[in-house]
């Protein structure tokens, strides 16, 4: 039976004329290594590193309390689909509702990496909650009213032999803006889905309401 030893795969010669390969794992007793994705909150981070465990566990439990959704008396439903439903929140909302997209605000900033910092203009802006048949938030789009903005240069993306290498791409790519303002009515600030809900049109549909 071949082994591995420091990366190379050594054979085991059956008999002069046949030689088979097959490569075995050794279980040093570790239970989980590498970069592991929770299936709860979406979260990639590093197994076994104390710091990761740690920014890990801040986030699930932030993420579980923002995503959960108990429903309104007064929804503001903007459209309806077999796998949930839109809901725009607007700052004259009552403070239960308001607190609710505080809150996923918060958690959204945190997994796309933002900066905790106030909306320009909170009495000017729009939040599109997307609410799954399950009833947790799934998509989030806050818009701002402006007056400019800079249009965004598309990069091109390079071949790739897989989908998600296409997906590491697109979280990785840095982004560029014309320096030349354009008249506008309605910037997006903010445009975020749950990981594992992604490749579903979800924030298409966001976009769409919100025309």
């Amino acid at each position: 039976m071949p082994f591995l030893l420091a990366g190379l795969l050594i054979p085991h010669m059956e008999d002069q004329q046949t030689c088979t390969f097959s490569k075995k794992i050794l279980d040093a007793g570790q239970k989980r290594f590498g970069a592991i994705s929770c299936n709860i909150c979406g979260m990639l981070y590093t197994a076994s590193n104390p710091e990761d465990e740690t920014q890990h566990l801040l986030f699930h439990n932030q993420f579980i309390s923002a995503v959960k959704y108990v429903g309104w008396k007064k929804e503001r439903i903007l459209a309806e689909y077999p796998d949930g439903k839109i809901i725009m929140v607007l700052p004259d909302d009552p403070k239960y509702a308001l607190k609710k997209v505080e809150e996923i605000r918060e958690m959204v900033d945190n997994d796309l990496g933002f900066q905790q910092a106030p909306l320009m203009c909170y009495s000017r802006t729009k939040t599109l909650l997307f609410i799954s048949n399950d009833k947790k938030v799934i998509g989030c789009l806050i818009a701002e009213h402006i007056q400019w903005g800079y249009r965004v240069i598309e990069e091109k993306v390079p071949e790739v032999s897989s989908e998600n290498e296409k997906v590491i791409f697109e979280r990785q790519k840095a982004w560029c803006c014309s320096t030349s303002p354009e008249p506008a009515i309605c910037g997006i600030s903010r445009i975020w889905v749950f990981s594992m809900m992604r490749r579903k049109k979800i924030a298409s549909r966001m976009i769409e309401c919100l025309r």
